[in-house]
């Protein structure tokens, strides 16, 4: 008999951060995720992750939100189906929830990983076949403190876990961003990679001046500086800017893709396969830089554990990696929720060799940091009654 779908578990996570990781938009303490477990009646048990940043602060989805629909919309349409052919049962998906690319990229990735593990195969073989086992990771600075980014990035580049650096900006005045990314800049000199990242902060006239500013103190690329919804104004920054500058958050799936690759709006494209809808979406968003001669970039959501092996595992598929990755997620995280934690090290990932993600769950550990564990669920009743 053909094998189904009989129950999907969704579990909202919080793990603390080493420290506060701040953006133009927000700034966090910790990283809130959706893991999903799809259960098959053969015993095969696939996992994925949705995790945004800040919950609707950077996007329109929040964990709260991803759970609500795969609970009440996306599971009743999968369950009790076969459980053999991921891109049909996306398809129904698709065809009955509009948008909420996030949960359907974590359900979609469990739905694969489930078939990978099923086939024996490691996930990266069934989206076109793995050409690297390792990545390059870079590491985000995102304190806001000059000296306190300095600090760690010498830490990184002494201990040879990251030697490219991307700093947050926006939030502040353009002086003393500029001020900010030059000192790291001066203080790193030729042994780091310095880029910037201004979540769509700035508007044009800023990002010109910007641009020419940053080029001075030689950072190497800007990622998103316009609003997402002004093409043209990308076009324009990208047709008159000596540094890169890169597309994110205007990338929500593979016309957006499209759109910009015929305007050459950016130089490059950050990849993330929440944004574009899933880990087939994603990998066309690639195919589409990679035929544009658009430089290719493996982004994250601060992904935990689960959704960082799985980005991984489609970026290990990628012809070209221009700009390589910065899968540092689970770095940021105070606590590991996997049995056995990734592998970092000469300042990349290390792609694990197993079935499916190559990774477990420590239940223990997702039991004790799930909203619903037992033990924060007493103390959350407790408080109430106190009240």
């Amino acid at each position: 008999m053909p094998f189904q779908i009989d129950k999907i578990d969704t579990w909202i996570v919080d793990i603390p951060t080493i420290r506060p990781h701040v953006l133009s938009v927000t700034a966090i303490s910790k990283q809130v995720m959706v893991i999903v477990r799809v259960h098959c009646s053969d015993g095969v048990i696939g996992m994925g992750e949705g995790s945004t940043i800040g919950g609707l602060s950077y996007g329109d989805e929040s964990p709260e939100g991803i759970k609500l629909a795969i609970d009440t919309y996306m599971a009743p349409l999968v369950l009790g189906t076969k459980a053999e052919n991921t891109a049909s049962l996306m398809a129904l998906v698709t065809r009955h929830v509009v948008g909420n690319h996030f949960a359907k990229n974590a359900l979609e990735t469990a739905l694969l990983d489930a078939d990978a593990r099923r086939c024996g195969l490691p996930l990266s073989e069934l989206l076109g076949g793995r050409l690297r086992d390792r990545l390059p990771v870079l590491w985000t600075l995102a304190s806001g403190d000059t000296a306190r980014d300095i600090a760690e990035a010498e830490a990184m580049i002494d201990a040879g876990r990251h030697d490219v650096f991307k700093l947050k900006i926006g939030k502040r005045s353009l002086a003393d961003d500029v001020a900010h990314v030059a000192a790291i800049k001066r203080a790193l000199g030729e042994r780091a990679s310095v880029r910037v990242d201004v979540n769509q902060a700035w508007d044009e006239q800023t990002a010109r001046r910007g641009a020419d500013m940053l080029a001075d103190a030689g950072v190497d690329l800007i990622e998103q500086p316009l609003p997402r919804a002004d093409r043209e104004g990308m076009r324009r920054l990208t047709e008159g800017s000596t540094i890169a500058i890169m597309a994110d958050e205007a990338l929500r799936g593979p016309h957006d893709a499209l759109d910009f690759a015929r305007s050459r709006s950016a130089d490059a494209f950050s990849i993330k396969p929440p944004q574009a809808g899933g880990l087939f979406a994603a990998g066309k968003v690639a195919a589409i830089a990679d035929a544009a001669h658009i430089g290719v970039y493996g982004g994250t959501m601060l992904e935990g554990s689960v959704g960082t092996i799985a980005c991984a595992q489609l970026y290990a598929t990628f012809a070209r990696l221009d700009w390589g990755t910065e899968l540092f997620g689970p770095l940021l995280q105070t606590e590991e929720i996997l049995t056995e934690p990734l592998a970092y090290r000469d300042c990349g990932l290390v792609l694990p060799t197993g079935p499916g993600l190559g990774v477990s769950l420590d239940m223990d550990k997702v039991v004790r940091f799930r909203r619903d564990g037992p033990a924060r669920t007493v103390v959350g009743a407790r408080t109430k009654e106190s009240a």
